[in-house]
């Protein structure tokens, strides 16, 4: 099955993961204050992709109630780890995937996907998803490598390559251009766009989308 093969990827990588620094660590800090000016004390927030916690740690005590989740069981695993470190009540970790979670009497006030969009399969049937599990008016916010804005080399050759050995996950391949209009079609307004990159040319925009 694909999820569980992108599962096993993902299992693999944790510990390397979880021991990586942020690549671009200003800009990173600039993503966490955009957001954070987005979301109010009363919020209920979902996460995708959360990883091994590192944002959820960062963002779950300015709101009422925050569930991060991630397709890996290890990556959930050492988010736990790190929540021990730093408890929290609100905040919640759950191995699952986008499609799992299942829309609740309350809805979401803001979904979040950082580093994510480019992994999944069906970007549109995602986004759709995303729309049916947010609070109306609430917000999708997104930053997402658009990997068919990347060097031809690294696209064609080296990426597919990589996959083949293992060594490398799925990665759709879209253009910015191409990312808003999929949001806008699953029912979103797209309120703001920011390249927040201190170095380098990051190609990850931050997306900000109302639901219409």
């Amino acid at each position: 099955m694909i999820i569980e093969s992108d599962a096993r990827f993902w299992d693999r990588a944790s510990s390397n993961y979880a021991k990586g620094a942020i690549a671009d660590q200003a800009g990173y800090e600039r993503t966490l204050e955009s957001t954070r000016a987005l979301l109010n004390s009363g919020d209920r927030i979902l996460e995708l992709g959360c990883g091994t916690g590192t944002t959820a740690l960062r963002l779950a005590g300015d709101v009422q109630d925050y569930l991060a989740t991630d397709i890996s069981a290890q990556m959930i695993a050492i988010a736990r780890e790190r929540r021990i470190a730093n408890p929290m009540a609100n905040l919640r970790f759950r191995t699952t995937t986008a499609e799992a979670v299942t829309p609740g009497p309350v809805p979401f006030n803001a979904v979040l996907g950082f580093n994510y969009l480019h992994l999944v399969r069906d970007l549109p049937g995602t986004l759709r998803h995303i729309h049916g599990l947010l609070a109306a008016d609430g917000l999708f916010i997104s930053k997402t490598p658009c990997v068919g804005e990347m060097n031809p080399l690294i696209r064609l050759a080296l990426l597919p390559a990589m996959r083949v050995i293992g060594k490398a996950p799925y990665a759709g391949v879209f253009r910015a251009s191409e990312l808003s209009k999929q949001i806008s079609a699953a029912g979103f307004d797209i309120i703001a766009t920011e390249n927040h990159a201190t170095k380098g040319n990051d190609n990850r925009p931050y997306i900000v989308a109302r639901k219409r």
